[in-house]
């Protein structure tokens, strides 16, 4: 369960995946990109590589090795203050859907119908 007052019950369908390369659209890391390592649906927060980062006290626990102290860690944003990074027009972009031939359905960036990679 998540920390994070849900808006929803159930699961919602999100276009952005764990891997892509994410753009910060707001907050303090506006601009900055990162790859994305984790996706809460529930909640619909995203935790991306080296972006948004917290301090966390830490006490020292000796039965296990771990020291105490102050580290940093990333904390988890919501999905709606990233977009996904276009990588050829080297901005941020939406995400749609397309059909191919064959019948299976690829993400698309919607501002030039080319495939995303991941």
């Amino acid at each position: 369960m998540t920390k994070y007052k849900l808006k929803n019950t159930k699961p919602v369908k999100l276009k952005i995946k764990t891997g892509d390369e994410v753009i910060f659209i707001a907050g303090k890391d506006k601009g900055r990109r990162g790859k994305v390592l984790s996706i809460d649906k529930l909640s619909s927060r995203v935790l991306v590589e080296g972006l948004n980062l917290m301090k966390k006290h830490v006490r020292p626990n000796p039965q296990v090795g771990e020291k105490g102290g102050i580290i940093e860690r990333e904390a988890s944003v919501h999905i709606s203050n990233v977009a996904i990074f276009n990588p050829l027009t080297q901005k941020a972009d939406r995400v749609g859907y397309r059909l191919l031939e064959d019948g299976t359905k690829v993400r698309v960036f919607k501002s030039d119908n080319e495939r995303i990679e991941v």
